[in-house]
Parts: structure tokens; sequence; C-alpha cells
């Protein structure tokens, strides 16, 4: 039952990601909140977990033309010092606060999504 469980919470975040909705979110918050993962854990998962997908909507991406290369450089040149720096700092915290911390995360950007306004493409 739990294998059972696993696949299908894994699955349908699989699906979530491809909308791009954000579905290793969810599967953080599967992992920890139902099936007690440390969260440590259930975010290095996570990280496992979107390189694949990440890749393969990548490809995509870039074969039909939706990829800004200027926008490239800037961000992996800001993006990966900052993975490094607060994984590092993930590690050094405490899991509850860690699960604090992801919570307040999960819940502001709920609710900027809520009061976000819309532009047509």
């Amino acid at each position: 039952m739990k294998f059972a469980l696993a696949m299908l919470a894994g699955a349908a975040t699989g699906v979530i990601s491809s909308w791009g909705i954000g579905g290793g979110t969810l599967l953080v918050i599967y992992m920890s909140a139902i099936a007690k993962a440390p969260q440590q854990s259930a975010q290095g998962i996570n990280l496992l977990y979107f390189l694949p997908t990440s890749a393969a909507a990548l490809v995509s991406h870039i074969k039909n033309k939706l990829v800004e290369w200027r926008a490239v450089v800037p961000s992996v040149l800001a993006g990966v010092p900052a993975a490094v720096a607060t994984s590092l700092l993930a590690l050094r915290m405490e899991t509850d606060a860690l699960r604090r911390v992801f919570g307040w995360f999960v819940i502001a950007v709920g609710v900027s999504e809520l009061f976000r306004r819309r532009t047509r493409p």
C-alpha cells in the first residue's frame, strides 16, 4: 500500500510538473508530511527528481524556440551560487526550522499567485 501511494504521488506530481504548476513542491510536501521523510531528504530527492524532468522540458523549449538566451547567462550566474549557498545553509538548519521556512515559503508563493495580475501573451 505504501509503495502504491508513493508511485501515485510520484506520477501525479510528475504530471503536474509537466504542466509547469510546481509538482516538485507538492512532492516535498507529500514526502515530508505523509511519507514522514526528513525535510532535507525530501528536498534532496526533489532536486534529483527535477534534473531529468527539467532536462526534458529544456530540450522541448529549445526545439520550440521558447528559450530567451539573453536571460540564461545572468540567471545561471546568479542561480548556481545562490543554490549552493542555500543548500549548505539548509544542511545546517534544524529540521523543524527548515519545515517552518519551507511552509511559509509555500504560503507566500500561494498568496502571491492569488493576487498576481495575469497578462495575456
